[in-house]
């Protein structure tokens, strides 16, 4: 048995694999076998993994924050390039989970190719809660509960495998910043995806190949599963299970420094709540698919 399961997998070319069983979660599955996103190029490697990773200030934030001898958990870590830049120059455990096993042979064949040792693939469904309960010091989850069946029943699994005074990351669409990837959507609908090269400011902005293009669109506007949340929704399942509020983005109050995320913030008001989730339809948080996140510790 594998120190960080609680159940017995099947090994799968180097990745611990578990049946799907469920309908709904298949659905995901053979949504992103089509397409995995995110892909690799041809002349991916450890560099330029890093260097992707360090642009991102969320990631790499949350890399510096985590230090050194640490257990970090990615669910739904998709093709696993997030996982992958977690592990690489660091001495932490890293796991990364996803129920697309597709996807995961992309990650453990790029892994094994460039050296990546401090880190394993399962191939599971949250719900089948194969994860030993407080074994993670940091679990990142950032786009996924939004995609199952019922993202706060995923939620309790996942907190059960968190320390106590672990931290974990959720990221989740807005229920009101999203509202202009909706009206996109409705426009796709209407009259295809030429239209949305002028529109989608990821597809106008980022130089993107034409897979990546058809990946994106079909990740934000033909998903299978797709739910919609506030902050004050997140901030109840956090006190439902003794998470203590550190930060999110947008602020749940009028403190707009994102560069330390880590630094507890103060929960603001339902107004200063409200305000700043309405903000997003007009500021760069909404304009590419309107995910917000909390940041969580847990007591």
């Amino acid at each position: 048995m594998v120190n960080f399961l609680k159940k017995e997998p099947k090994l799968f070319n180097g990745i611990l694999s578990f049946n799907i069983e469920n309908d709904e979660t298949k659905k995901v599955v053979n949504f992103y076998k089509k397409t995995p996103f995110p892909n690799y190029k041809e002349s991916d490697n450890r560099q330029s993994i890093l260097i992707k990773g360090d642009k991102n200030f969320l990631a790499s934030q949350f890399k510096s924050f985590i230090g050194h001898k640490k257990k970090i958990l990615e669910v739904g870590c998709g093709t696993g390039q997030l996982s992958i830049y977690f592990a690489i120059g660091s001495n932490n455990e890293v796991v990364a989970l996803d129920p697309t096993i597709d996807s995961l042979k992309l990650a453990q064949n790029f892994s094994k190719k460039n050296n990546v040792s401090n880190i394993n693939f399962i191939n599971a469904d949250i719900f089948d809660d194969v994860l030993k309960n407080e074994y993670f010091d940091f679990i990142w989850c950032n786009g996924v509960l939004h995609h199952t069946k019922d993202p706060y029943f995923a939620f309790e699994i996942l907190v059960k495998s968190l320390k106590k005074e672990g931290y974990i990351l959720i990221g989740l669409y807005n229920k009101i910043g999203r509202l202009r990837t909706i009206f996109r959507r409705y426009v796709y609908k209407i009259f295809g995806s030429k239209i949305l090269e002028n529109i989608d400011p990821t597809l106008r902005n980022l130089k993107l190949d034409e897979d990546e293009k058809k990946a994106w669109i079909r990740d934000q506007y033909t998903h299978p599963i797709e739910s919609l949340h506030t902050i004050d929704e997140v901030l109840n399942w956090f006190k439902k299970n003794n998470i203590k509020f550190i930060s999110s983005i947008p602020s749940a109050d009028f403190d707009f420094n994102y560069k330390d995320i880590f630094t507890p913030k103060s929960e603001g008001s339902y107004f200063s709540r409200l305000f700043n989730q309405f903000s997003m339809i007009f500021n760069s948080l909404g304009s590419d698919g309107g995910l917000f996140v909390l940041i969580g510790k847990k007591e």
